[in-house]
């Protein structure tokens, strides 16, 4: 073959086929690379600022507090009584009365 041929045969055209396995040959390459590149990664765990354990119980004291303010809000300022007679036991008895009574 002469210069002439060569330079012909890569100024050819090239298949639909031929095109698609120089894509992959080239796609393999660039995972083969980026392969070669990446480090180990290190297996130590996430350092967390707050401990579960301590969040559960932070939600779990914040949903009771929020009930207590609820009832003292419920009972005091919509209900137009003092709001510290939430915590009496005579007031929950009033209530249960108003719910239940002829349910019977």
């Amino acid at each position: 073959m002469s210069m002439s041929d060569k330079q012909t045969d890569d100024m050819q055209p090239m298949t639909r086929e031929e095109i698609r396995k120089r894509k992959l040959e080239d796609q393999e390459q660039e995972k083969a690379r980026q392969n070669q590149e990446k480090k180990p990664k290190s297996k130590r765990g996430r350092v967390r600022l707050i401990p579960i354990w301590f969040r559960l119980i932070l939600v779990v004291f914040l949903v009771g507090l929020s009930i207590l303010l609820g009832a003292m809000v419920g009972y005091g300022i919509v209900g137009d009584g003092h709001p510290m007679d939430v915590f009496q036991r005579d007031t929950w008895n009033q209530i249960y009365e108003l719910i239940y009574y002829g349910v019977n």
